[in-house]
């Protein structure tokens, strides 16, 4: 009987990614890995070593780690996004990299490779989606542990309804640490803004339309499943609730017809478009995803994914998580860079929250307290 039992502990779980993995990627496929191994080796791999911290497994621009203490996980990881501010000094804005983080606490299953699992896992990876570039978001359960224990503020972003798990969480941002450099911490204290998503220039969030994916295989019984990758991502869209999207009897009328991007967005008053195709061969499938600025026809994001066919049900779970985690940090750069390009006299409460947004990002002092002046002036007209 020992021998067959499940090998379980609590432990604190990070998980981390790269924002906008797939745009730099894309751009600079050879210096992004570059990039990205220097960081690992000169900050990130020594800093999760120091703290304590295990490193279960990469997925090329994610990590997963355990760590024994839930105070040593989040001081771990904030020391690494604060040492990520002066890294990403003077770094161009098209080659920033920056990281997203979620800490939870909770038991884990241990495989017999070392690898974990459990709902304590994914909860961990559900706070990374919803963190702000360069921030770290942790679980009610690591707040009651770290709580009067750190040398960081923490802010409250109240209960979130995260995918796949059966209850609220509530969630709570690592602000700055006491103890951090003037321009550290200029960089990286964020003005505090309703945190209900969508709260500032609510009118005029721009709109996502999702069509049908075309099945470019000769099966027909292929249709069901690009079609449920559509209906799925329009549902799992939808949930995240910055940006309003076109309902599904709408953005269906379009099945099996040849269209015109720019048309179709202003037909269905929507700025994105996300199309794509699914291709299939033998037991393969080739899904591929694209989105679209339909004011101008240019493409925004693009990716490409090949894949066995086992569990139909899994893999339109997996690839529609892997897309909305894509698109949604590049439709919000995409709006701040819009922004930043609209004459002043011009702006509304929603350019003026992007405009704030991009020069938070750029995280310099000087950034920092003009992004507080546009937080503010889109208070002030919304």
């Amino acid at each position: 009987m020992a021998e067959n039992r499940v090998q379980r502990r609590l432990a604190a779980i990070v998980a981390a990614d790269v924002v906008g993995w797939s745009r730099l990627m894309g751009a600079d496929e050879t210096g992004t890995l570059a990039t990205l191994k220097a960081h690992r080796k000169e900050l990130i791999d020594p800093t999760l070593a120091e703290f304590g911290g295990r490193i279960v497994k990469t997925t090329g621009d994610g990590v997963l780690v355990e760590f024994a203490s839930a105070v040593d996980a989040v001081n771990c990881m904030a020391e690494i996004q604060a040492a990520m501010v002066g890294r990403n000094e003077g770094v161009l804005e098209s080659k920033l990299m920056q990281f997203r983080v979620g800490i939870n606490l909770g038991e884990i299953i241990i495989d017999d490779d070392g690898d974990i699992f459990g709902d304590g896992v994914n909860i961990a990876a559900r706070l990374e989606e919803l963190a702000a570039p360069g921030s770290v978001n942790i679980s009610e359960d690591v707040y009651r542990q770290v709580h009067g224990r750190l040398d960081s503020a923490l802010h409250d972003l109240g209960q979130q309804n995260l995918k796949n798990i059966a209850n609220p969480v509530r969630v709570y941002r690592v602000g700055e640490s006491s103890s951090a450099s003037p321009v550290a911490t200029a960089a990286t204290q964020k003005p505090e803004l309703p945190t209900t998503v969508g709260a500032i220039g609510f009118d005029a969030r721009p709109a996502i339309a999702v069509l049908p994916f075309d099945n470019m295989s000769r099966e027909e019984d292929q249709d069901f499943f690009a079609d449920g990758i559509a209906e799925d991502l329009i549902t799992a869209l939808s949930l995240w609730r910055q940006f309003p999207v076109i309902a599904r009897n709408s953005t269906f009328t379009y099945k099996g017809q040849k269209i015109d991007v720019k048309q179709v967005g202003k037909e269905l008053g929507a700025r994105y478009v996300l199309e794509g195709s699914v291709r299939k061969a033998g037991n393969r499938l080739r899904i591929t995803a694209q989105l679209i600025d339909a004011e101008s026809g240019v493409h925004v994001w693009a990716e490409r994914f090949d894949r066995e066919l086992e569990d139909i049900f899994d893999l339109q779970d997996e690839i529609t998580e892997r897309i909305v985690h894509n698109i949604m940090p590049e439709i919000s750069l995409a709006e701040a860079e819009r922004a930043i390009r609209v004459p002043p006299a011009n702006l509304d409460a929603w350019e003026y929250l992007q405009r704030g947004f991009w020069h938070l990002y750029r995280y310099t002092r000087e950034d920092t307290e003009k992004a507080r002046e546009y937080f503010v002036d889109a208070l002030a007209r919304d």
